[in-house]
């Protein structure tokens, strides 16, 4: 709870940031609801920021061209953002900031005795399946059903995640996953950053590091004759 109460403040302060972006990308809520199996097998309603068009249906997985997504709603799956409202569920006490991800019940049914033993904890915000598969909805490549592709080729590697964070929890385990998680959304913003650098035009590419290197120059005499005067 502490470690929660020390982030929060950084956490809502881009969480307002989110949501204007959200409200000016396209109409219709910040949030919404997902409907997750909890600690002891009980349901909660788990929270995450709207990252699809408000007139859409279909699977709730999402792959990673999904024409549904609003453009901040492209952002927000690439970098995870999106869960950040589940800090209101970690305060509530459905969740913690680390431990196996909530999971829909559908997928909990097919592993009914794993997941007895998974959910002894409370599942977490982020958890070893989620460092794993932080680009998840780039698995599902060209598969249509992506609900079999899940249970069948994501699902059990999850499972055998969960349970061996659950066998083996300790409090360092967690503060690494925890680091990690932070820096997720950093390499994911970055590696967006590269490939859009790649995609530009070499004459392009050369007058930014013109620019780059005139305002590296500007900065570098600027703070020498401050030092010198």
């Amino acid at each position: 709870m502490l470690a929660t109460l020390l982030i929060l403040p950084f956490a809502l302060l881009l969480g307002a940031v989110i949501a204007l972006a959200i409200i000016a990308d396209s109409p219709g809520p910040v949030l919404y609801r997902s409907r997750r199996v909890g600690y002891a097998g009980q349901p909660f309603p788990m929270l995450k920021f709207r990252k699809m068009r408000r007139d859409t249906s279909g699977s709730t997985l999402t792959a990673y061209d999904d024409d549904r997504f609003t453009p901040i709603g492209r952002f927000l799956t690439a970098t995870r953002l999106d869960e950040l409202p589940q800090l209101w569920n970690v305060l509530k006490g459905d969740m913690r900031l680390v431990g196996p991800r909530p999971e829909l019940e559908e997928f909990v049914a097919l592993y009914s005795d794993q997941y007895d033993e998974i959910l002894s904890v409370r599942p977490g915000l982020t958890g070893a399946a989620q460092l794993e598969f932080f680009q998840e909805s780039r698995v599902f490549g060209n598969a249509h059903d992506h609900s079999g592709f899940y249970s069948e080729a994501i699902l059990p590697r999850k499972v055998q995640l969960d349970l061996a964070y659950v066998r083996n929890r300790r409090l360092r385990t967690d503060l690494a996953i925890l680091v990690k998680t932070l820096f997720l959304p950093l390499q994911a913003s970055a590696r967006k950053l590269v490939a859009a650098v790649a995609a530009q035009p070499a004459s392009h590419l050369v007058a930014y590091a013109a620019l780059a290197i005139c305002a590296l120059l500007v900065l570098v005499a600027y703070a020498t004759h401050t030092i010198l005067y």
